[in-house]
């Protein structure tokens, strides 16, 4: 099949991916396609993380860091190191076909990292995740995501909200590409505990799940290593859901179900994309270090790369690799 000058192998394009909706790969697929403008502006040039659902949603999945060989020659891939020594060939996104031939390996969402391959030490977006567990209702997070822009306003930085495409919110924020991830999640933290104190009786900070009451401010997204569904990427729930830029005043009343692979693309057409120039509006996060009462980037030691509970990486990659091995 020719998709954007390029000829793809596609396969299974009736295979169904979404059982209670009817939706199938080649649906997914063609999805991608309509949308690769608005999709691209999100994923270009970031390395991918690839979570396949080979069988659809209600099947087993499974994580490939690796880029599948063989793959099109035009495809581009970036080579990562890890703190266990290894690396990966990860697949970069920068056409419609490259979209096409990630939705076709069964790959349902995009999960990209918050930095570019000019340069992967150093992200282009600070992140604030409100995900909320169990017992925290919806309306919480549209109560906390308006103390985010409230916080962020405050420090005069440029906010763009989305729905996770899950049960959250994501707030981004784009940001020069001059700090290192460790240095953009210290102010992070800071920020979120702003946010925290901002809406105490229904935010938390705590990092230990069992002692959360609250939704969480998630700062810790914003590592090296650490992957989120970018703007319009589809999600692996039984309604085909999608994660949709927002504006400001439709927090107040959002609903996640109403963005799907039926509705997202007549939503563009008739907003058109809410992101467009986002990155028209990067901001040095620089100055705020010392406004909120941390030390300036550089100075003292070094923050640390960790950002939970010491990592088995020996372990964890074993575990991933038989589980690749067996999908």
């Amino acid at each position: 099949m020719l998709i954007a000058g390029r000829e793809l192998a596609l396969t299974n394009q009736d295979k169904v991916f979404f059982p209670r909706t009817g939706h199938t790969k080649g649906d997914l697929v063609r999805y991608y396609v309509d949308l690769a403008s608005a999709v691209l502006n999100h994923v270009e040039r970031r390395p991918m993380q690839m979570k396949r659902y080979p069988n659809g949603v209600d099947a087993d999945f499974f994580y490939q860091k690796r880029v599948p060989v063989p793959h099109p020659d035009w495809l581009e891939t970036v080579r990562i190191e890890f703190p266990s020594g290894r690396n990966a060939d990860f697949p970069v996104m920068s056409e419609a076909a490259g979209l096409a031939w990630f939705a076709n390996l069964g790959c349902i969402e995009l999960h990209t990292w918050h930095s570019r391959v000019s340069d992967i030490e150093r992200p282009d977006y600070l992140l604030i995740d409100l995900d909320p567990s169990e017992g925290n209702p919806w309306a919480h997070v549209r109560e906390i995501a308006l103390a985010v822009r409230d916080v962020m306003s405050g420090l005069g930085l440029p906010t763009y909200p989305k729905t996770s495409g899950a049960t959250g919110l994501h707030i981004l924020t784009p940001i020069e590409v001059e700090l290192e991830f460790p240095e953009v999640r210290r102010l992070a933290k800071k920020i979120a505990q702003l946010i925290e104190a901002k809406v105490p009786t229904i935010a938390t900070t705590t990092w230990k799940v069992a002692d959360r009451s609250g939704v969480f401010v998630d700062y810790g997204q914003n590592a090296r290593d650490r992957t989120i569904a970018s703007a319009y990427s589809v999600r692996p729930v039984p309604d085909a859901r999608v994660s949709a830029p927002l504006r400001w005043d439709e927090v107040v009343d959002v609903e996640p179900a109403d963005f799907t692979i039926d509705t997202m693309r007549e939503r563009v057409r008739r907003v058109g994309d809410l992101t467009a120039d986002l990155w028209d509006h990067r901001t040095s996060l620089v100055p705020l270090f010392e406004r909120v009462g941390l030390r300036p980037p550089g100075e003292g030691p070094k923050p640390r790369t960790r950002t939970g509970p010491p990592r088995d990486w020996r372990r964890e990659y074993a575990a991933k690799k038989e589980q690749a091995e067996r999908g």
